[in-house]
């Protein structure tokens, strides 16, 4: 780091003028630098750190406290409804609601946290009642990669710490393994989704009847995202050794195996969604979100665990890949894996908020502080990650439910750094928490981060990670019960011991063997991070990395006054010299020929409006049919494929028939019902394309999604529009419009009760009836004054249209209409009805919002 702190000179006595000139002019660019960048102390003594831990402690009572009075032992806690979430007892939630297998999920997955937060009397409360009330055969149909990460993996790393409660000697001394037995059953419950001719794992499985049985109610998917098949190895291979059981190692290597061979050899890249029986790509863009993000840091993480090389060596080949292809600092994108030189979508989702961590495991610090720089910076505008932001850093999905990933990533950079800075950004972490998500029974989940609407959700992440991460950040060793290094995280944050593979070898087996694939090393391939090795004698590398991203998303640039104080300039690990760096800042330094060191500065201030949320034009969706007639009218979101309902004069009409299965994920049973008329689908288990696919095939002309996020509505909730799913959707021609919770209830309430409802899809501007109500009236007429009795010439006697005109007042009294033998064309004049005492209507000029007044002397 090189600071500039002021010029020295040697200076004559007679020449105090110049000197005091001079000095005037350093005076004034250090001013002048002041409000441009001042570098603000970061730094955090021990009594704040005990502060803020002593208040994640007290936030983690609220919500665990609030989870075991108001829901337990439902699996998740209803935050606004103050009640448990049992799954068939509230509105489905589609593919959400896989996670709940009325096994208690939020006590199984938070068991270890309470021993991270020195909670022991708790922990072994909870070890009581996991063992003796929680069952794991219930008739239901569950998530295999869920209940892998939350339960398995809670299961596991519960008994870990048990086991080493148990051995210190002061409390537990009554357990017996009894959680290893329970993951032992749970994993065996696991297994039948593994019978598969590819050995990809089913998505879902009936923790009773498996996933062939009759009764099962599940095994008809065909398709899984990667994470999903590639998120077991760590809970899996943990319970083999456990256990001595290899079979669920020797499942769980072999999907590895598959996705790995799988692969696009020419890009090294893997695709988001592959058939289970013929291992081909259904989804063929690759990034590191959501669909494929654990698989990834799973390659990297067995290694740690079990001492593998071939899964590092398959890490660093796809690592290769992604930062080649998909990293674009600070962005990460998404990319088709066969041309993985083209974007295939504009924005990015919260959950690759954890690759910074995994970057600073590889060893790669700067990649990593760039990335999480940025989601700083979109948490400073947003409050929060939403759950999709454009890289223009725009709300794409305003969703954000407590999602960990940020302050997982945070947690690690400071592990690697050891800079305070990250201690500040998990201080905004959790007054952000508190502040905007903290409710009388719980936290609850934001439902748009535009509005801070809460949704009535508290995953059981939130406990599991988001608490375990912040302790941690503000935490010495010292002051934990556990070695925490000693441990990898799972993805779910559940603690194995990295012992695993010394102390318990594999099972006779379950080696992985592989043809070595060549590959060029470089400094982090078989390297954990050193920040001397990295950034030599500079201990603010981190600090030098991120001023480059500072003002990303324009945030902070809003001037406020500071104390005129010393400007110090980084010395980039790039070689940039600090003149280079004022000026990517905007700021031309000129220098003044009579006195060397010493610089004009000008700066350069851009100023500019923060952009605009992407425009969404309101759709609707009109019941017209009986006994509605158009009266009903419910506001809908569009979408950006399909039938573009603006240029449909008359929009789409037809009348509603639900798709069976109601997610439209697969092949439409109820397919002749459903040709030529407009489907109702739940949104959920798959992509909106794919749903439109399927009952477009099935003959349907239009879709009405409706939002399975229970309580959403347009009137909290701002619209968006529906996108595809990263491959061409030019072949899905029929109109597709998306109703939130509230709204659909309106619509299917109303086919429950008259079983044959006709609707209109069409834009809210071209609304059924809408242009007789808003467009003012008028008429032409001609005018003709005479007295009473007299008619004009060819004027036809019958009906007249009679003025009454007095001083205050023109009333038009119509007794029926003005006929005339010949007619005339006639320059129209406007009229305009406007309330006014009296309830008259009076003329209006072109203006009409300027009446025109006519009395007795008026010339018509």
């Amino acid at each position: 780091m090189r600071g500039i702190r002021s010029t020295h000179h040697r200076v004559h006595p007679s020449d105090t003028g110049a000197m005091t000139m001079m000095m005037f002019k350093t005076l004034l660019i250090t001013s002048l630098l002041g409000w441009v960048k001042c570098q603000e102390s970061h730094s955090m003594t021990p009594e704040e750190k005990t502060v803020i831990r002593d208040q994640i402690v007290e936030m983690f009572d609220h919500a665990y406290g609030s989870y075991m009075k108001y829901a337990y032992p439902a699996d998740e806690l209803m935050p606004l409804s103050c009640r448990g979430r049992v799954r068939g007892k509230e509105p489905n939630r589609g593919d959400i609601d896989d996670s709940l297998g009325k096994f208690s999920l939020t006590l199984i997955d938070t068991l270890d946290t309470l021993v991270v937060l020195n909670k022991l009397d708790e922990f072994e409360d909870g070890v009581r009642k996991a063992v003796s009330e929680v069952r794991l055969d219930n008739d239901v149909v569950v998530s295999v990669f869920e209940t892998n990460i939350r339960v398995l993996g809670g299961l596991l790393g519960a008994h870990v710490m048990a086991d080493l409660l148990r051995q210190r000697g002061d409390r537990m001394q009554w357990y017996q393994d009894e959680l290893l037995h329970m993951a032992k059953e749970l994993g065996h419950r696991l297994l039948p989704a593994f019978n598969t001719t590819s050995g990809l794992p089913y998505p879902k499985v009936n923790l009773r009847y498996g996933v062939l049985n009759p009764l099962s109610r599940t095994g008809t998917e065909s398709d899984t995202c990667t994470a999903c098949a590639g998120t077991m190895i760590l809970e899996f291979a943990a319970l083999s050794r456990m256990s001595g059981e290899s079979v669920f190692e020797e499942y769980a290597r072999k999907a590895m195996d598959v996705l790995w061979e799988r692969r696009q050899r020419g890009s090294d890249l893997v695709g988001t969604v592959i058939n289970i029986h013929n291992g081909e790509w259904v989804r063929r863009e690759s990034g590191v979100g959501a669909g494929i993000d654990s698989y990834y840091e799973y390659l990297m993480k067995a290694y740690i665990l079990l001492g593998d090389n071939v899964f590092l060596q398959r890490f660093n080949i796809h690592y290769s890949a992604i930062m080649k292809y998909i990293s674009q600092p600070p962005l990460l994108l998404n990319v088709h894996m066969h041309n993985p030189t083209v974007s295939v979508r504009s924005w990015m989702d919260s959950l690759l908020a954890f690759f910074p961590g995994l970057q600073v495991l590889r060893g790669d610090l700067k990649p990593a502080i760039e990335t999480h720089e940025m989601l700083y910076q979109v948490t400073k505008q947003h409050k929060f990650l939403p759950e999709a932001f454009t890289t223009e850093f725009r709300v794409h999905w305003g969703q954000h439910l407590l999602r960990p990933e940020f302050a997982e990533s945070t947690y690690y950079l400071y592990k690697a750094t050891g800079d305070p800075y990250y201690l500040r950004v998990g201080q905004s972490i959790v007054e952000k928490l508190n502040a905007y998500t903290r409710v009388p029974c719980g936290f609850a989940a934001v439902q748009d981060v535009r509005t801070g609407a809460h949704e009535d959700r508290m995953d059981s992440f939130f406990l599991a990670e988001m608490f375990k991460y912040l302790y941690l950040l503000f935490s010495e060793k010292s002051q934990l019960p556990i070695d925490i290094d000693d441990y990898i995280f799972t993805t779910e944050a559940h603690l194995l011991p990295v012992s695993l593979s010394i102390t318990q070898p594999p099972c006779q087996g379950n080696i992985t063997e592989t043809v070595p694939v060549s590959q060029e090393e470089d400094l982090f391939t078989h390297s954990c991070p050193s920040t001397e090795t990295l950034f030599p004698n500079n201990p603010s590398f981190a600090k030098t990395i991120r001023d480059s991203f500072k003002y990303l998303t324009g945030v902070g640039r809003v001037f406020r006054p500071l104390p005129v104080r010393e400007f110090e300039l980084p010395l980039h690990d790039n070689g940039m010299e600090p003149v280079e760096f004022l000026k990517s800042m905007g700021i031309s330094l000129t220098p003044l020929n009579e006195h060397k060191g010493v610089y004009r500065v000008k700066l350069v201030a851009e100023v500019s409006q923060t952009l605009e949320e992407e425009e969404v034009v309101p759709h609707i969706v009109q019941l017209i049919s009986p006994p509605f007639l158009g009266r009903t009218v419910l506001t809908a979101g569009p979408a950006k494929f399909g039938m573009d309902l603006s240029k449909q004069e008359h929009g789409v009409k037809g009348s509603i028939v639900k798709a069976s299965p109601y997610t439209a994920c697969g092949p439409i049973e109820n397919a002749e019902e459903l040709e030529g008329h407009i489907a109702l689908a739940l949104r959920g288990d798959c992509m909106f394309a794919a749903k439109a696919r399927w009952l477009q095939e099935a003959g349907a002309i239009g879709v009405i999604f409706i939002d399975h996020r229970e309580g959403s509505n347009s009137e909290e909730t701002p619209l968006f529009q529906m996108v595809g799913d990263g491959d061409s959707t030019e072949d899905i021609t029929l109109a597709l419009v998306f109703l939130f919770s509230r709204e659909g209830a309106v619509l299917t309430a109303a086919l429950e009760e008259h079983h044959n409802v006709d609707v209109l899809l069409l834009p809210k501007e071209r609304q059924l009836g809408h242009d007789k109500t808003d467009k003012p009236f008028g008429m032409n007429i001609k005018l003709r004054l005479a007295e009473e009795g007299v008619l004009e010439d060819g004027a036809a006697r019958g009906p007249t249209l009679e003025f009454i005109l007095d001083k205050e007042e023109v009333l038009l009294q119509e007794q029926d209409e003005l006929r005339g033998a010949s007619q005339q064309q006639q320059q129209p004049q406007q009229f305009c009805s406007q309330a006014t005492e009296n309830d008259r209507t009076e003329p209006c000029s072109a203006d009409s919002s300027r009446p025109t007044n006519s009395g007795p002397d008026t010339n018509p």
